[in-house]
């Protein structure tokens, strides 16, 4: 079995553009990769226009390490948030080709499932003023539809450093947010690497009487040493990982004790494979894994998967539930949550159907989602958004070997 065919789609969503892969096999089995390029969709697609002629056209599906190998390796330049998220679209459509040829859901192949329920919690859910008030009904609301846990940013546009009054707002959200999931849900508090570790610190200790179930990103991702100085510093739990892309830079993270949660994005970290070891590893420190997941159905599918098939696994990050109904639709089968979690899938492959009719219908968007700009948190639902003008000029493109 060989690889003739790759094709990029991209679906605009209010505030991201995801860009689906469907490679093709000689033998007529499809599988569908994805990624949430973060800003840098064009990036992505160009990297891809090069790379699939290179190291993918003629591959063998089943030959993952080999895949990895020539993506990572033989284009000698330091592998990247673009390089491995390339990567991972391809990888994981290879995966889904496997489990359909062999006829099995791919967390069978990936030494079969540890866990029998997927726990997600929910994210993108606080597109409401922000007050207490609405983060607290917001959060009643969410936890209505099924989730046991969630996850908000209550800090706006801070950087680096809080004044007394918004570190009090900030402190008012979670407590509202707390009141409205009631004492048995899990509460997590994103901080987007704003602060520097005194202020992340001073926040954390705030934050300890309603109980969060990590802080994350407390401080900027690239410096190791100042997350180590606040996990030693607070009794509330360090989760990091989502902007980190390659295995090594973990590194740093276990030696120095610094994280009590990683969250590798596994569309953004080379895939299945590359984030399935780097769990093992993770394991070894006794860290917990709660992947990364800001992309739309099958993101989301191929991290169940992999958190089937994780003894270390902890929770999931699900965002398509409170956007555009259409996000769901682009590729069905994921299914839905229950009583806080998702079942296991049972279809072979990644049990998912990807209708291009609805992608083609939602063309990328011209969006850029800056999370230290005003009103980030509305997540496209600013008045007038949702009307703006898709980018149409790029479209499906196929990426196919050369007829002999």
């Amino acid at each position: 079995m060989k690889i003739v065919e790759v094709r990029p789609l991209v679906l605009g969503d209010a505030w991201r553009n995801l860009t689906f892969v469907v490679v093709r096999t000689d033998e007529g089995i499809e599988g569908v990769g994805e990624v949430r390029m973060i800003n840098h969709t064009s990036a992505l697609l160009g990297y891809l226009e090069e790379a699939v002629p290179t190291h993918v056209i003629g591959a063998d599906p089943f030959a993952l390490e080999a895949l990895a190998r020539r993506m990572i390796r033989d284009d000698y330049a330091r592998a990247g948030q673009i390089a491995m998220s390339a990567l991972a679209t391809i990888e994981i459509a290879c995966w889904d080709i496997i489990g359909k040829s062999l006829g099995v859901p791919v967390y069978r192949l990936l030494g079969g499932a540890i866990n029998d329920r997927v726990a997600t919690y929910a994210n993108g859910w606080y597109t409401v003023e922000r007050t207490p008030a609405e983060f607290r009904d917001a959060a009643r609301r969410t936890i209505a539809r099924g989730y046991r846990a969630l996850k908000l940013d209550p800090f706006g546009t801070a950087w680096q450093e809080l004044s007394a009054g918004e570190l009090r707002r900030a402190i008012a959200l979670v407590e509202a947010v707390r009141e409205g999931a009631g004492p048995d849900a899990e509460v997590f508090v994103e901080m987007h690497g704003r602060f520097t570790p005194a202020q992340a610190i001073a926040i954390a200790r705030e934050l300890e009487p309603y109980r969060p179930g990590w802080i994350e990103e407390p401080v900027p991702p690239d410096n190791a040493k100042a997350m180590a100085k606040v996990a030693r510093a607070t009794r509330v739990p360090i989760a990091s990982g989502e902007r980190i892309h390659v295995r090594h830079e973990f590194r740093e993270l276990f030696e120095l004790d610094a994280v009590d949660i990683i969250q590798p994005d596994l569309t953004m970290m080379g895939g299945i494979s590359e984030t399935r070891k780097l769990a093992t590893w993770a394991e070894s420190y006794n860290v917990l894994v709660a992947p990364h997941n800001v992309g739309g159905p099958v993101s989301t599918m191929a991290a169940i998967h992999l958190a089937a098939a994780t003894p270390n696994f902890k929770i999931l990050e699900h965002f398509n539930d409170f956007t555009a109904p259409f996000v769901k639709e682009a590729a069905r089968g994921v299914p839905d949550v229950v009583d806080g979690a998702f079942p296991l899938p049972t279809a072979p492959g990644l049990g998912i159907t990807l209708d291009e009719a609805v992608i083609a219908a939602h063309p990328r968007r011209p969006v850029h989602l800056n999370l230290f700009g005003d009103q980030w948190h509305l997540r496209g639902r600013e008045p007038g958004v949702e009307g703006a003008e898709p980018l149409r000029e790029t479209g499906s493109k196929r990426m196919a070997a050369k007829p002999t």
